[in-house]
């Protein structure tokens, strides 16, 4: 286990990174990645995929949402339990329809969209984060959400990091709750883990 304690200095320095970044710059990114998994073994496989409700500084999903449903594969995102710290699976069918805005900031299905997915059932987890390093780590928001999500023995899915190769770090401190990837994905290339090394295609 890693000290902790300079996340806060990371997180700084990542967001500044991301906010440098142009919108044409970003979208191109984003097609890139999801173009990029999307011809993976592990996203073909896939009967039911989670993926997350995009901010305005993170890869934008839309593209890869559209090739799962495409494919007849299932689409799940969260919806928030902010009072127990925790994200519920739902299946969604449109990245409109039936979807609200917390006051966080964070869309997500409202109360009459989708329905829930047991986690068992999910294959492939695309996750988002502020950062990634070399060894399969992640920084997120320090809310600890998806660590808590993947860390459930219900999860028998792939975690797939999703990310901008400039969210790409070479070290990231690791806590004991911190959960390791099965695989991260950029505008620039796909990374496997495995007993923590990387093994890129």
């Amino acid at each position: 286990m890693n000290d902790g304690t300079n996340k806060p200095a990371i997180r700084r320095k990542l967001r500044d990174i991301l906010a440098g970044m142009t919108d044409a710059d970003r979208h191109a990114k984003s097609i890139a990645a999801c173009s990029l998994l999307a011809t993976t073994p592990e996203f073909a496989a896939a009967s039911t995929v989670m993926l997350y409700m995009s901010t305005t500084l993170e890869v934008d999903i839309a593209s890869l949402a559209l090739k799962c449903w495409q494919s007849g594969k299932t689409v799940v995102v969260p919806r928030v339990s902010w009072d127990q710290r925790r994200i519920l699976p739902v299946e969604i069918s449109s990245l409109q329809t039936g979807m609200t805005t917390t006051g966080h900031g964070i869309r997500e299905p409202d109360a009459t969209a989708g329905k829930p997915i047991p986690t068992d059932l999910i294959d492939l987890v695309v996750v988002p984060g502020l950062g990634f390093s070399e060894q399969g780590y992640r920084i997120g928001r320090g809310m600890g959400f998806y660590d808590r999500f993947l860390a459930q023995p219900e999860f028998v899915g792939i975690p797939c990091g999703l990310a901008f190769s400039d969210q790409v770090v070479p070290e990231i401190p690791v806590l004991d709750h911190d959960m390791p990837l099965s695989m991260l994905v950029t505008d620039r290339g796909i990374s496997r883990f495995s007993s923590n090394l990387i093994s890129s295609r």
